[in-house]
């Protein structure tokens, strides 16, 4: 009868707790190196929604206080979401931002150096001397949705140029142990349509991915292994515990059911 309990508490651990090889990033030695030119990194063509910060710069002060309606900042931790979001240049429906004096301007599917040229253009017929003029346009920081196995759910923002998939995941906390970290999802639209793509961060090749550079306003969705389907636990002690737990609840029970 012992060698019987024995042999079922054996499965149930085997069977509940997550394998090491599950929680390991990055584990295929044959590829034990990534080089900076096979990152599939590609140059990000703006979107409707997508929020613009464009910074007009000249030797004529005037020009300068003219054309700038976002605030003035040193660095981007000075920058916060909700006056990003008012002081912005935000995409329309139709590809446009509404630029003081200058009016409406397309910038759906150009790259954000290409949005700079065009304002410089617009702003030559404005003023004699272009030359003197330098704009910066970038995003305004990169939004995306984190859900699932992760510490920290919810929409975030981090206010980079670019942001990989590892950094995302990281800044919400890192994947739970609960977490399948070979069957992440990323949900993104292109093109009016919504694609789901599948990521393994088990191995090396999630660096050459198409998804490895998250955009912005991408669904990250970390599922669940099925072990966190058993109520068990995730390690071995867990487990154990909760069985005994269960152990000690029947005894209990069937001992108190026995003395009526």
């Amino acid at each position: 009868m012992k060698k019987g309990w024995f042999f079922i508490i054996s499965v149930i651990l085997f069977a509940s707790c997550v394998p090491h090889k599950k929680l390991v990033y990055f584990q295929d030695a044959s590829q034990s190196t990534v080089s900076e030119n096979t990152l599939n990194h590609r140059d990000y063509r703006l979107q409707v929604d997508d929020i613009l910060y464009i910074d007009v710069k000249s030797t004529e002060k005037e020009i300068t206080e003219l054309f700038n309606k976002s605030p003035q900042v040193s660095n981007a931790s000075q920058m916060r979401q909700e006056n990003i979001y008012f002081s912005g240049y935000s995409v329309d429906k139709d590809g446009n931002i509404d630029f003081p004096y200058v009016g409406k301007i397309n910038v759906l599917g150009y790259t954000t150096e290409q949005v700079s040229d065009k304002i410089v253009e617009k702003l030559s017929r404005f003023i004699k001397n272009s030359g003197n003029v330098y704009v910066s346009t970038r995003l305004a920081g990169i939004p995306y949705t984190v859900i699932g196995e992760v510490k920290n759910t919810g929409s975030m923002v981090l206010y980079k140029n670019q942001v990989n998939l590892v950094e995302a995941l990281a800044n919400a906390g890192d994947v739970l142990l609960t977490g399948d970290r070979t069957q992440v999802e990323i949900l993104r639209e292109e093109n009016g349509e919504m694609k789901k793509y599948t990521v393994d961060l088990t191995k090396m090749s999630v660096f050459h991915s198409d998804v490895y550079f998250i955009r912005p306003h991408d669904i990250i969705y970390v599922p669940a292994l099925k072990q966190k389907s058993y109520g068990t636990g995730a390690t071995g002690a867990q487990t154990l515990t909760t069985i005994i737990s269960v152990l000690s609840l029947i005894t209990t029970s069937f001992l108190l059911l026995k003395n009526l």
